[in-house]
């Protein structure tokens, strides 16, 4: 008994001399942003402007890091097996958290098992743009050109099995149009052979479209949203173009290793709550065509994947796509 309560008592002194956790120091060091795709494309552009945030806000310098591939599955394992210190954030997709899992059966990491989605950043629609040197300027206009010359139209995507992709797959069985899907290691890549008329069509995230087809350098067809959007008040929807069913957008958000402490997790959502709350910020997603979403709960954010993964699961079965 004697052993026992010495034994208790050199217990309790070793854990009040413990060092304090490192939660509470945290960050101590710069916090590495991992983006899974290419430099210049919507997810890179969107990684900058929170990794900015972020840096000022938790007083850290934070680190971008593209880690390009396998429709995003090269970054996310890389973010999955890091030490889950806090020091090592994802920048994720729709495509990557609920496509993914959907369009193949082995993938080197679990959206559930392996990460927490601390934050929804935005919800964006996506916008039909054509090469100018496609004659059509309207939707029925593109696909009677499309039908005049099967199989001789390319469409570009930021990888096989993303939500540039199958939005292009989508609109190709519900038009009955014949074309040919590119794809990239990212939208950046996907965008500048667009833009210089290796392929005539691409589904872009508003982000990146609205530059060039402002400049006229592209030209928009649709728009994926339900109703107009303010940036091209002009710009009919796909859906009211004579494809009622036609509904695609893409979030992105913000994720961290799974097994991160809820101490260190909760400032770094606390961190992107702010930024959600913060006017500037906002400003400077919307200036790019980023509609900011407000903060969610854990339990809204988990709600907002679970519907997005019933709708997305839908749309794979009734287009029977499998990528393995």
């Amino acid at each position: 008994m004697r052993w026992r309560s010495a034994a208790i008592i050199v217990g309790l002194i070793a854990a009040l001399a413990a060092p304090p956790s490192r939660a509470a120091d945290y960050p101590a060091r710069p916090i590495k942003l991992i983006v899974p795709y290419a430099a210049g494309g919507p997810t890179d552009v969107l990684g900058r402007l929170v990794g900015e945030y972020l840096g000022r806000d938790l007083k850290q310098v934070v680190v971008v890091e593209n880690k390009a591939g396998a429709q995003g599955a090269i970054g996310a394992e890389a973010v999955a097996r890091s030490d889950p210190d806090g020091y090592t954030l994802f920048v994720t997709a729709a495509s990557i958290f609920v496509l993914n899992p959907l369009l193949y059966k082995k993938l080197p990491y679990d959206p559930t098992r392996d990460f927490r989605l601390l934050a929804v950043i935005t919800d964006a629609p996506m916008i039909m743009e054509v090469h100018p040197s496609v004659p059509a300027k309207t939707i029925a206009e593109f696909v009677a050109y499309a039908k005049k010359n099967p199989g001789k139209l390319n469409f570009g995507s930021a990888g096989t099995g993303g939500t540039v992709h199958l939005a292009g797959e989508m609109f190709k069985q519900m038009a009955g149009v014949e074309m040919t899907h590119v794809p990239y290691k990212g939208a950046g890549p996907a965008l500048t052979d667009l833009l210089s008329g290796n392929i005539q069509l691409m589904f872009d995230t508003l982000g990146t479209a609205l530059p060039p087809v402002k400049s006229g350098m592209l030209r928009p067809l649709g728009v994926s949203s339900t109703q107009r959007i303010p940036d091209l008040p002009d710009l009919p929807t796909i859906a009211e173009s004579g494809y009622p069913d036609f509904a695609v957008s893409v979030w992105y958000g913000i994720a961290a290793p799974s097994k991160v402490p809820d101490e260190i997790a909760g400032k770094v959502k606390a961190s992107l709550d702010r930024a959600l709350n913060d006017e500037a910020f906002r400003a400077s997603l919307l200036k790019i065509g980023f509609p900011p979403l407000q903060p969610k709960s854990q339990a809204e954010i988990d709600k907002f994947v679970d519907t997005d993964r019933a709708r997305w699961a839908g749309v794979v079965k009734a287009l029977n796509i499998s990528l393995d």
